[in-house]
C-alpha cells in the first residue's frame, strides 16, 4: 500500500510541477504578444511617415503633368535697351 501512496505522490508533484511550468510559459507567452504588438503599432507609424515622406516628395519632385504650367516663352531682345 505504502507504495502506491508514494507513487501517487510523485504523480500529483510532477502535475503541480507542469502546472507550475505551463503558467511561467504562458507569462512568457503574453508577454512576448505584448512586445509584438508594440513593435508592430510602432513599425505602422513608421511605414505610415515613410509613406507620407515619399507623396510630399513625389509631389514636388515629380509634379503630375496636368498641374504642372508649361514655361513662358522668351521673347528674343534685338532692339537697343532705353536708359
Amino acid at each position: 500500500m505504502r507504495g502506491i501512496e508514494l507513487e501517487i505522490e510523485q504523480i500529483k508533484q510532477r502535475s503541480r510541477q507542469d502546472e507550475s511550468e505551463a503558467v511561467q510559459r504562458m507569462k512568457l507567452i503574453k508577454s512576448e504578444t505584448e512586445q509584438l504588438r508594440r513593435e508592430n503599432a510602432r513599425l505602422k507609424l513608421l511605414n505610415a511617415r515613410e509613406r507620407a515622406l515619399s507623396a510630399l516628395i513625389k509631389q514636388h519632385c515629380f509634379p503630375p503633368e496636368c498641374s504642372s504650367t508649361p514655361p513662358q516663352p522668351t521673347e528674343i531682345d534685338c532692339g537697343p535697351s532705353s536708359p
